[in-house]
């Protein structure tokens, strides 16, 4: 099977290509603005007529699109996510490669959710901020582009590689200096949120499956659970051999206790946060994954203590 992995030098994509290159059945062509892959192309400034060209030479059976960007203004978020994505639409349409298309999309199409509640592919997606917005205009392109497509949307992505500006690279960066400075106080603030976290090595796996598959439209992918950030941080802390004390600034007097696994009554649902997430969908968000399961024969095997300990050990190494 030929593969034409777009945005293959990013956070997920690398993860993608490591499982793709390891099935000895897919031969793979990495497309993207570095000078590591195979073949430079901008899909932000490049043209689809160029595009397809490219395509026809190669005539790939599947093309993934893991590349975008999640930070930035309005402006550079609609070209890097939603222009870049038309492209790749209008590439396919033009081409005769007859290509299969499997969009990464993600968990911030949603926006905000009721806590407690698990989110399906059937919600009406309301995102909360610019980068929300512009990958749900990336889905409905690839959705209404006549393709044999289908678009997984990644919730919370973790583990090796987390970028050091996310919520849970910023908390493992925390402790790093902590310990580096001999602080026995750790002090931080907005870790209210519950967030559904999801292995970056296990999404790899839902887009190998998913490029194997039939299957088309909208598919979850995350863990089917929320978990609070203050767990997260105070499970970090335990991996790292932290000895101090973690006080949240804007949360419940007293110290932070490790709960991840541990079940949490309703009533904690209902915790305000202080400081909002970067990705616009307030307080809770937790995807109801079982369309992954059903169609993609998908499940997540990577617990989140595995994930923050991978975490831990890159950032342990600038020490």
């Amino acid at each position: 099977m030929r593969v034409l992995l777009i945005g293959a030098n990013g956070y997920l994509g690398r993860f993608v290509a490591d499982r793709l290159l390891a099935d000895p059945a897919v031969q793979l062509t990495a497309l993207g603005r570095g000078d590591d892959a195979d073949v430079r192309f901008d899909l932000a400034s490049g043209s689809p007529g160029a595009l397809t060209r490219f395509l026809d030479a190669v005539h790939p059976g599947v093309v993934i699109n893991c590349a975008g960007a999640i930070r930035g203004g309005a402006r550079e978020l609609t070209r890097h996510n939603t222009v870049a994505v038309a492209t790749v639409c209008e590439a396919l349409r033009r081409s005769g490669c007859g290509a299969r298309l499997v969009q990464i999309g993600c968990g911030a199409e949603y926006g905000p959710s009721q806590p407690g509640s698990s989110t399906a592919e059937d919600a009406v997606p309301r995102p909360g901020g610019p980068y929300g917005v512009s990958k749900l205009a990336a889905t409905e392109l690839v959705l209404g582009s006549g393709l044999d497509a289908v678009v997984l949307r990644v919730f919370s992505p973790a583990g090796p590689g987390t970028p050091a500006g996310s919520p849970l690279g910023r908390l493992a960066e925390a402790l790093r200096r902590a310990m580096q400075s001999g602080d026995g106080e750790l002090k931080l603030g907005g870790l209210g949120v519950q967030r559904d976290f999801v292995d970056v090595r296990d999404v790899a796996r839902a887009v190998h499956a998913a490029s194997l598959s039939a299957a088309q439209g909208v598919i979850n992918i995350g863990s089917g659970r929320a978990v609070r950030l203050r767990d997260a941080a105070a499970v970090l802390a335990r991996v790292a051999g932290y000895g101090g004390a973690l006080h949240e600034l804007d949360g419940p007097p007293g110290p932070v206790r490790p709960s991840i696994g541990h079940p949490r009554g309703e009533s904690e649902h209902a915790t305000p946060v202080a400081y909002p997430y970067p990705d616009g969908c307030g307080s809770w968000q937790q995807a109801d994954v079982r369309t992954a399961r059903d169609r993609l024969g998908w499940r997540p095997r990577i617990n989140l203590e595995e994930s923050l300990a991978d975490i831990w050990m890159e950032a342990a190494c600038r020490i």
